[in-house]
């Protein structure tokens, strides 16, 4: 194999592939990326045998070949080489990957190619695109709730199905790690209708997010009850999906909360924000108290003091003092785009919904903490 390639090119697929690949591998191959030229491209693949990504890049190849080598190693020879091309070259009789660029050379070691394995996933049933914008939407919307207590692991993960609402048909994305819950809808794109209801784990959404960032094209999302792919500008990621069912997550969201209040975002998060400097370490808590034109944002701590600032507001109902952890909050200020935060509210031990706005299809549950 001889292969020459740009640096930044194979450096940002490199980045990609280290996400994937695990770091304390019970396998050395696992440990290694499969590098295979062929076709006037270089086509790079990592895997841990649940999550798999690979991508094809332009190269000029001039001898054919295939083989393995340390993905942490080469990722840190190539991030470490001067910008411009890098040749790649490994012959059979040396069992070693050469590196080379200006006057570097680096000599790694490389395993076979035939003891590399990844995941299949040929010829899944069901096949929709949606932009990439839409994709990022989903996940950035619903991604920070995501549970990370390894027990539940159903909720380690985003829930991705289809569902008919009074608009039409949306495709629906939901976290929720019990404290509180994400909920996401954009309109069900051509051919999602009938997928079955999936959750996709956390090791991919955080892979995939990595992707969207630079993706600005469709991505072309193939699934089974099994697995999923989501493939975009020369990257294919594939992944295995949470075995089980996500909880009814519809019956935690309150269907009586009638006192609305609504609020400046970005006056309404820097308030929280500064009040919350003083907060106790260990609940992370904040106070509401909820008047007709005025929030009153409000923390105390036996080491740290106390604090209380005033935010302009509209109010319809009566006066509620409400607890929230001030970490969650401000996960979900942040998520919303909109210029004001709408809060749907019923007593101080009910969960409140917050939204974004009309228009918007984000919906958040958060439970109320006492202090």
């Amino acid at each position: 194999m001889k292969v020459v390639i740009e640096k930044s090119i194979l450096l940002k697929a490199m980045a990609h592939a280290q996400g994937v690949v695990e770091k304390k591998a019970v396998s050395p191959i696992l440990s290694n990326v499969l590098l295979k030229a062929a076709d006037h491209a270089l086509t790079i693949t990592a895997t841990d045998l649940d999550v798999s990504i690979v991508e094809s890049l332009k190269a000029k190849v001039e001898d054919e070949g295939v083989t393995t080598v340390s993905a942490h190693t080469f990722y840190e020879v190539v991030r470490k080489l001067p910008d411009g091309p890098i040749e790649l070259s490994e012959t059979t009789d040396t069992n070693q990957l050469a590196i080379k660029s200006g006057k570097s050379k680096f000599y790694l070691p490389v395993l076979p190619a035939k003891d590399f394995s990844t995941l299949k996933t040929a010829n899944l049933p069901h096949s929709f695109s949606l932009k990439a914008a839409e994709l990022k939407y989903l996940i950035n919307s619903t991604s920070f709730a995501m549970s990370l207590e390894e027990t539940r692991y159903t909720l380690n993960g985003i829930y991705l199905h289809t569902k008919s609402v009074d608009t039409g048909s949306v495709l629906r994305a939901v976290s929720t790690d019990g404290h509180r819950l994400a909920l996401a809808d954009m309109e069900e794109p051509k051919g999602a209708a009938g997928m079955p209801d999936v959750i996709i784990p956390r090791k991919t959404i955080v892979e995939l997010s990595k992707l969207l960032e630079d993706a600005t094209d469709e991505v072309e999302v193939s699934l089974s009850l099994t697995q999923i792919t989501f493939a975009m500008n020369g990257v294919v990621l594939a992944s295995r999906l949470i075995d089980g069912t996500f909880p009814d997550y519809e019956k935690v969201i309150p269907t009586d909360n009638d006192s609305v209040l609504t609020v400046d975002s970005k006056k309404f998060s820097a308030a929280v924000d500064r009040v919350a400097t003083i907060s106790d370490e260990k609940t992370r808590g904040v106070k509401l108290t909820v008047e007709p034109q005025k929030i009153i944002v409000s923390a105390s701590s036996v080491d740290q003091g106390n604090a209380t600032e005033e935010v302009e507001a509209i109010y319809t109902g009566k006066r509620l003092l409400v607890a929230f952890n001030v970490r969650y909050l401000l996960n979900i200020a942040q998520q919303l785009e909109n210029d004001n935060l709408v809060f749907h509210l019923a007593d101080e031990s009910a969960p409140a919904i917050i939204k974004g706005g009309a228009g918007d299809g984000t919906l958040y549950v958060l439970m109320p903490m006492r202090l």
